[in-house]
Formats: C-alpha cells, structure tokens, sequence
C-alpha cells in the first residue's frame, strides 16, 4: 500500500510556542514533540550549513520507528556550484545519508531562480548521486518546466518537486515512483506567507489520494512556518486524507 507523509518544513521555531510545543520548552525537546504529531518532517537548516555525519546518526537514533526525513540540499551545492562538479558534495550527502539508515526519505534539490535549464549539467549531477538515494528537483526558473526535463527526471528515477506558492507554478507531475510537494503558503504576494483554506487543503488532499490510490508514495511538507500555519495546515491536510 502505498505511504502518505505530510508534515512541516523544519520543527524548531520560537514562534511554534502555544502551536506545537508549551510554552519554555528547551529547543532540544522540540523534536521529541514534533513526532508525537507528525511522521516526516523536512530539514531546512541543512541548506544552510550541512550537519555533520554525527548528527545524521543522532536523528537515526532519536526518532521513531516508521519516522522519516527529508533533508535540504546544501546550498554550496546548490546555489554556489549549481550543480557544477558535484563529486565532494555527493561523497558528504552519501555518508550523511548512511548514518540516517531507515529514517532517511528524499534529499531535496531546489534550484536558485537564476539558474536556467541547463539538462547536461542536472543529467551529470543524477547520474551520480547512489541509486539508494531518493531525491526531488524543485526548480525555480521557468525554463525547465518542460516534458524533456521531466523524461530527464524520469530516467533517473528522480521527483518532480510540485510547487505551491506565490509566483509559482503548480505542475502536477509525477516522474518517479514518489510524488514529493512543497506548500509554500497561498498568499500571492508573499512566499512563505499566509494559511491554506480548508477548500484549498481539500483540494490537496484529493490530489493526494489520487496519486496514493494509483500505487505511488506521496511526501508533502508545509512550508508557511509563520504564526503555526504550517503545523494548522498540515494536521488539517492528514485529517482530510485521513492518515
């Protein structure tokens, strides 16, 4: 049967107080919190600064039975080489990955706006991630938003990242044997901004299922972090799926 994960985009805000954790909470409690609700959860930070393996093996450790996570990929990979000459990044992503063992989900490629369709370049960087590792593109210029890219995708047995945001398109294409979604927020003026209608998360959740009944795993993550949107809206979307 196939699997249904929603869950957040990161779990250690401030503003999550009185949302998801009580008030005072010690950071390093939050994530024991976090898994009492949810089942996956995407890591943020490490597009910032990727954790040491250590701590891949940490959150092995920490979390749950069935619990998996999804992981940014650096943005010195991403948004400084752009892909260019991926090998070093690779072997640190592939150690990292190891230590995670059952926990580990999909690594998540998100492309700078500024990059354009370059198919030669994704092609090279997909060729050479291990097979073991599931990974979703989400691309940010135009450009690549076409059927080669997505036969490109397909060939590697790479997600299509479906986007849901301001300014940004929402294309329901699923390229590999898992659909991965980011709901960036419905405000369309402000990324990140503002809370999903139940309508909309009804809609979602339709899309959902459709995608689940036909056999393939569906990882959705809910990136409107500000004021516990994000965590409303993603026990919302469970309750209307029914997971």
């Amino acid at each position: 049967m196939a699997r249904i994960s929603i869950g957040t985009s990161g779990w250690s805000y401030d503003h999550w107080e009185n949302v998801l954790y009580p008030e005072g909470l010690a950071r390093w409690h939050r994530l024991a919190h976090y898994v009492d609700r949810f089942d996956t959860v995407e890591l943020n930070a490490s597009f910032y600064r990727w954790p040491r393996d250590a701590s891949f093996a940490s959150w092995r450790n920490r979390l749950p039975q069935g619990f998996q996570l999804s992981a940014k990929a650096p943005r010195g990979l991403t948004h400084a080489k752009k892909l260019y000459a991926p090998e070093t990044w690779i072997d640190r992503i592939a150690r990292a990955w190891h230590e995670l063992g059952d926990k580990r989900a999909v690594l998540l490629v998100q492309l700078p706006p500024g990059m354009p369709r370059d198919d030669a370049r994704l092609d090279y960087f997909l060729g050479r991630l291990p097979d073991w590792i599931r990974v979703a593109v989400e691309f940010r210029h135009d450009s690549w938003h076409t059927d080669d890219v997505f036969r490109l995708l397909e060939a590697h047995g790479a997600a299509y990242c479906v986007m849901s945001g301001a300014r940004l398109p929402c294309i329901l294409r699923v390229t590999a044997p898992f659909a991965y979604v980011r709901l960036h927020g419905p405000d369309s003026d402000w990324l990140y901004g503002g809370s999903y209608t139940d309508d909309d998360l009804r809609w979602w959740a339709d899309r959902i299922r459709e995608w689940s009944d036909g056999g393939t795993d569906v990882f959705a993550y809910f990136n409107n972090d500000g004021g516990g949107n994000a965590v409303r809206n993603a026990d919302t979307l469970r309750h209307f799926v029914g997971c």
